[in-house]
């Protein structure tokens, strides 16, 4: 049995991976930043539902407290928000952006350092943090300035903590989660939520230290930066 921590788990491919972790046994603490609205997450036999706003910095430092020195085998960063409407460089949405920022660049980073000792004591931690192929360099498309530049920013802090945590026991990565049936998505998207949660974890469960800051796709094919 391993401990698993998703953030944004109340809804589509966070609350999918918390199905799916439970029910092969492992124990999920779910992030959502309204517990008391998470009734489908909260109806999962192995989950515990954790008060978490990634975006602020004392709701993380709370968690950590919660969690304790318990090992945290997975972390997975999967909080993310679009940014708003207004993404194109006619009209853009200044407070968004800071407010995409917060959630998507400077939360995951902050996740980091409060689990980081939780993942070392696991002996073979692995952080996963969900990003977006509009965040690649190569990806050959304008406009989503917010959303595109904040996951190009969340992958720059990913690579940087392969690099510094090199000697940890912790492997760091990221993964592009597909067009996906939820909110942000939309009806149209590719593939559903269980399809990406069920590839990510696939992606999860083959990490080894040799993977660490690299980028892949759910289906578990390299990303290019």
């Amino acid at each position: 049995m391993a401990n698993i921590l998703i953030t944004g788990a109340n809804r589509g491919i966070g609350l999918e991976m918390a199905r799916a972790y439970a029910a092969r046994g492992d124990s999920v603490i779910a992030g959502s930043r309204n517990p008391a609205d998470a009734t489908e997450l909260a109806a999962i036999d192995g989950v515990r539902v954790e008060a978490l706003d990634v975006s602020d910095p004392g709701s993380i430092k709370a968690l950590a407290i919660r969690v304790g020195d318990a090992p945290i085998d997975v972390l997975v960063n999967n909080a993310g928000i679009v940014g708003g409407a207004k993404q194109s460089l006619a009209e853009l949405d200044i407070d968004a952006f800071h407010e995409a920022l917060d959630t998507n660049t400077i939360g995951p980073l902050l996740m980091a350092q409060a689990f980081k000792d939780n993942l070392a004591a696991s002996g073979n931690g692995k952080l996963m943090t969900v990003t977006s192929q509009l965040g690649a360099m190569v990806w050959p498309m304008g406009g989503s300035y917010i959303y595109g530049a904040t996951k190009a920013a969340v992958n720059r802090i990913v690579r940087a903590l392969a690099i510094d945590w090199k000697d940890e026991p912790i492997t760091v990565a990221l993964v592009h989660p597909g067009w996906v049936q939820t909110d942000m998505g939309g009806p149209k998207a590719e593939i559903t939520p269980v399809e990406s949660a069920t590839g990510i974890i696939g992606v999860i469960d083959g990490l080894t230290p040799e993977d660490a800051g690299k980028f892949y796709k759910w289906n578990g094919e390299p990303h290019a930066f």
